[in-house]
């Protein structure tokens, strides 16, 4: 293959546990978000938009919906000739083979797809995280800084810092410290887990982890100390846009939340900068004259015949002739019968609330309700 400037690695193996029942049969990066995409399209979408054509996509977790998904990579305009989207799962060796140990071991068992394509850089991506960003311009950073590796970074609250690796970092941009989820940060600029990384230092740093046998393999907690260790020439890039890693339910469902309103925080409707996705072909929706629909997001293929408020009605999802759905989110297929009463809560794909039944709470202090793909939740039910 010809050489390339850029090509992206895309991580996208995880099991996302702390979603519950909505990664109970899917990745979370196959977990639909928004009406009609699933969360990795933002990650390709950014890829697309930032004129980064090749792309691997590592699975691990439950990947058949993930494969299916992706497909040649067309949705996303990433199907060229000689370039495009390659799925890599974990494969067997001669000594083998096991899934992912981590991070830095995913990428490492794919040195031979980065040494192939010949790129000058590499930048590394996680599936599971939301929102847009011209990749672009962080290389245009790396390249300047003529850096080993380039972090992503972000602002976050004080009382969050806890939860990130966090970056200390010097007048010009370059990194003093790196500090996996610290209980007393000295700084606030959070890690995005966006790295972009000159390819030789890459294969070198890789290569050096993998026969560390104390090494958990991770970029956080090995790589990325090491190479401060050695004093590799590594700074960060400063990101002032959305990002959310919907790693909970509730910050999943706060999440979509912002994309409704008239003014949304988490904006979807950039021209310039589309989220693209691989959603079925549907009809456009159907809202009945009896329906009311107030401050909601409806995709192609619904049905609304009763009261939908501030929630987001995923492809072909169903609120039937009485029923309510407030405060919720319906996943592809879900359905809620005649007269039934849905409040925070979210309904798995192919999930269906029956007639009459009651699920939820208007006590904004409970938990939201999440049912599971394919549940039924039968009349009487809370």
């Amino acid at each position: 293959m010809s050489k390339k400037e850029c090509l992206a690695m895309l991580l996208a193996g995880g099991q996302g546990s702390r979603l519950g029942a909505l990664t109970r049969s899917i990745a979370k990066p196959a977990v639909s978000f928004g009406g009609k995409y699933r969360i990795i399209d933002f990650a390709l979408s950014n890829c697309a938009n930032s004129d980064i054509n090749t792309v691997g996509v590592l699975t691990q977790y439950k990947p058949y919906l993930l494969h299916s998904y992706i497909g040649t990579g067309a949705a996303w305009n990433l199907d060229e000739r000689g370039a495009g989207i390659s799925i890599l799962p974990p494969y067997a060796t001669e000594t083998g083979g096991s899934w992912y140990a981590g991070t830095a071991d995913a990428i490492y068992q794919n040195i031979g797809y980065i040494e192939s394509n010949d790129p000058e850089y590499v930048l590394i991506l996680s599936g599971d995280h939301l929102y847009s960003m011209d990749y672009r311009k962080m290389l245009d950073v790396h390249v300047k800084n003529n850096a080993d590796l380039t972090i992503s970074v972000m602002p976050v609250a004080w009382d969050e810092a806890s939860r990130f690796g966090i970056i200390t970092k010097d007048e010009d941009d370059s990194v003093l410290k790196f500090t996996e989820k610290p209980a007393q940060p000295d700084s606030n600029l959070a890690s995005m887990g966006i790295y972009i990384f000159s390819t030789d230092v890459l294969v070198k740093a890789l290569k050096e982890d993998a026969a560390d046998p104390e090494s958990e393999h991770d970029f956080g907690n090995n790589i990325i100390p090491r190479m401060l260790e050695e004093g590799r020439r590594i700074f960060c890039y400063e990101f002032h846009g959305f990002w959310r890693d919907v790693g909970t339910i509730a910050s999943y469902k706060d999440t979509a939340m912002l994309l409704l309103g008239s003014d949304p925080e988490f904006n979807l409707y950039d021209k310039n900068f589309p989220i693209m996705s691989n959603a079925p072909t549907r009809r456009p929706h159907l809202i009945g004259a009896s329906a009311s629909v107030d401050d909601s997001l409806v995709a192609n293929g619904c049905g609304v015949f009763g009261t939908v408020s501030h929630s987001i009605l995923s492809t072909d999802s169903y609120v039937g002739p009485r029923a309510i759905v407030e405060d919720s989110i319906l996943l592809p297929g879900a359905k809620v019968k005649a007269g039934a009463h849905v409040v925070n809560a979210i309904l798995g794909e192919g999930a269906v609330v029956e007639e009459n039944a009651k699920l939820g709470s208007v006590d904004k202090v409970k938990d939201t309700v999440v049912v599971g793909d394919d549940v039924v939740v039968g009349k009487g039910e809370e």
